[in-house]
């Protein structure tokens, strides 16, 4: 879903092999608050070997959650957290989720909508002014609304060439959002407002601006009021607040494509203080968020409704499911029925969350590596398809 458009041979020429850092294992020591019965669960070794499957082929750890209503909720993981420090892989252990986190803006924006504090059909120039609306074409222009969906038109930044030079010259350099907004200055607009729809990583920096600029405090607070706090969520935070909390598993990259990964743990800065990346979860937290808030529990039905409604791109992409844009979230079109989805990747993690409304069941997993031959296992049509024939 969010690819960050990164060369090879870039790649190549700016990232030296590390070797990974001497931790010791009470950094990555996790537990649930809550007796796991996984291991009883009727599909456990079903699911299980699905898993292994995945680290068999070169991915190094991954972890995922599965709830279906008549056989509740499992838990499993395989591979390895760590291998410089050789720390297997645990079902609690937290992972960069990416964009992941565009689900909680959009869920936020709404609840602000609930609470009379905007109006989603209102332009988003009502609330944020200053040079970075004036120079991206369509901010002007652009309702809430079709920022949520992407259909404002607005350039994704990481599109840009030059920002792409500039991360990859310095990738722990922490960006922020004036930063990043730049690389959308003066850029040509996709299409009018309202007219298509295209994801932009632009537009959910600009909304989560919004969300600050509203409740003014910075957006990892108010994720922690309106989301983390509330559920419960003891395992998910925000980059902002934290960058790399302890127990986050390393991450790993497959730069020269034949499996012999390099860390890439601390790359990635330029998600950690806006609003169109930087979650820090584990695949049962999400799940737990997912149901409720599909279920209800976080924002009134109404607003539930507004962000289930469906716009479908004009140009779809041939590689990947049949897709339509909510706000925030994704409808898939699978050989199991429609699912309600999105997806979060940063140098080195992945992240898939699904939901199915015809059985309400959630399925949430998460990698700790990626790119090269490893997204074939994780992250495209034929590996999400994979875990459906186990998980559905």
């Amino acid at each position: 879903m969010n690819k960050y458009i990164i060369l090879s041979i870039l790649f190549a020429l700016l990232i030296t092999c590390q070797k990974g850092e001497d931790i010791a294992p009470d950094y990555y020591h996790c537990q649930f608050n809550f007796n796991d019965s996984s291991a009883t669960h009727p599909k456990h070794l079903d699911y299980q070997n699905l898993l292994h499957s995945m680290t068999l082929k070169g991915v190094v750890g991954v972890s995922m959650s599965v709830f279906h209503p008549e056989t509740g909720m499992w838990l499993g993981s395989s591979g390895k957290a760590d291998l410089h420090n050789a720390i297997d892989m645990e079902s609690c252990h937290k992972f960069r989720f990416g964009s992941t986190v565009k689900m909680f803006t959009a869920t936020v924006v709404l609840k602000l909508q609930e609470e009379g504090k905007l109006d989603i059909d209102d332009q988003i120039s009502d609330y944020l002014q200053g040079d970075y609306m004036n120079q991206i074409e369509n901010a002007n222009q652009a309702s809430i609304r079709q920022l949520l969906q992407h259909s404002s038109g607005i350039y994704n930044y990481i599109q840009n060439p030059k920002f792409q030079t500039a991360s990859l010259n310095n990738l722990i350099e922490e960006w922020t959002a004036a930063e990043l907004l730049k690389y959308a200055y003066h850029k040509s607009a996709y299409f009018e407002p309202g007219e298509n729809v295209t994801y932009s990583n632009t537009n959910y920096i600009l909304l989560g601006l919004l969300i600050e600029k509203i409740e003014d405090k910075p957006i990892y607070q108010v994720f922690n009021e309106k989301i983390i706090n509330p559920l419960g969520l003891t395992s998910t935070s925000f980059a902002g607040e934290n960058p790399i909390p302890d127990g986050t598993v390393r991450g790993y990259i497959d730069l020269y494509s034949n499996l012999n990964v390099i860390e890439s743990t601390y790359y990635s800065g330029w998600d950690y203080y806006t609003a169109d990346g930087g979650l820090i979860s584990n695949p049962y937290d999400m799940n737990v968020f997912f149901r409720a808030l599909m279920n209800g529990q976080i924002i009134q039905n109404a607003s539930l409704n507004q962000m289930l409604d469906w716009k479908t791109p004009q140009d779809p992409d041939e590689d990947f499911f049949p897709i339509s844009y909510g706000l925030g979230i994704f409808k898939i079109e699978t050989d199991f029925g429609i699912a309600y989805m999105h997806s979060g990747d940063a140098i080195g993690y992945f992240a898939t969350m699904l939901y199915f409304p015809s059985n309400q069941s959630t399925i949430v997993y998460a990698a700790n590596s990626n790119y090269g031959k490893i997204d074939a296992f994780i992250s495209t049509k034929e590996a999400i398809h994979h875990v459906l024939t186990v998980t559905q």
